[in-house]
């Protein structure tokens, strides 16, 4: 099983809607695939149309009270499950502040569900705190959405120095270009300096109506424009991060 975390320092990065994508893509290859919703403001459920059976459900799974099992949830998609978040995510600091070895949690709670799933996607609440520091050490890989600005690329190395700095492996953090405008010259000058550097895979999203439109469609931007530049930008980071990462 491999397990993927989509996290930024910064939020509005195009963080869940890559989640989104790149999951329904896994799972349309046929991998087994689980999305699991961290984020308190829930966008990933949102998108697949999916919200929590129990109440404060996240927090009682952080706490141990329920099973990780016992919240996943099937999507609309063949091979395509979710665990939903609620608002009850924003304690998991609070809880994980208190449970000892709590940078391993993540992938203690993660290591019971390793033989029903291939690929395993965390939608991550943006910031760092207790939570990230367990998703960094949980997740075999750490991808960053970055919107080529120069305060998006400050987020971006202040998390890699946040990574050297706490001895988590930045040989796991690899980034991506996200909502880039071809009309400004600033998003070109960005990604042409930065691709130089390996962390960044070449495939980029660009900054279309048409992955907005996910939130109005509450589905993955392939079923309903498939033909799309978006979903064919999409289609090509999901090729090269199988390629790198998956294969």
């Amino acid at each position: 099983m491999v397990t993927i975390a989509l996290y930024n320092l910064k939020g509005g990065v195009g963080k869940t809607a890559a989640t989104i994508n790149l999951a329904y893509l896994s799972a349309k290859q046929g991998y087994k695939t689980l999305i699991w919703d961290l984020d308190p403001q829930g966008s990933s459920s949102f998108y697949l149309g999916v919200a929590s059976t129990v109440k404060n459900e996240s927090r009682k799974l952080i706490s141990g009270e329920m099973d990780l099992a016992d919240a996943i949830q099937v999507s609309a998609y063949e091979n395509l499950d979710i665990i939903p978040s609620d608002i009850s995510a924003r304690n998991a600091d609070i809880l994980l502040n208190d449970m000892k070895q709590s940078k391993k949690k993540i992938a203690s709670l993660l290591s019971s569900v390793k033989k029903s799933y291939d690929i395993v996607f965390l939608d991550c609440p943006p910031g760092i705190s207790i939570l990230h520091d367990a998703v960094f050490t949980g997740a075999d890989w750490v991808f960053m959405p970055n919107i080529p600005t120069t305060l998006s690329i400050r987020s971006f190395e202040s998390v890699l120095q946040y990574f050297k700095e706490n001895d988590f492996d930045t040989s796991k953090l690899k980034c991506f270009f996200s909502m880039v405008d071809h009309r400004k010259n600033l998003h070109h000058e960005v990604i042409n300096e930065f691709y130089k550097d390996k962390l960044f895979f070449k495939s980029y999203i660009p900054y279309l109506s048409d992955v907005e439109k996910m939130g109005v469609n509450q589905a993955p931007l392939e079923t309903f424009a498939a033909s799309s530049f978006a979903a064919q930008c999409y289609n090509n980071l999901w090729k090269e991060i199988k390629k790198t990462c998956i294969e």
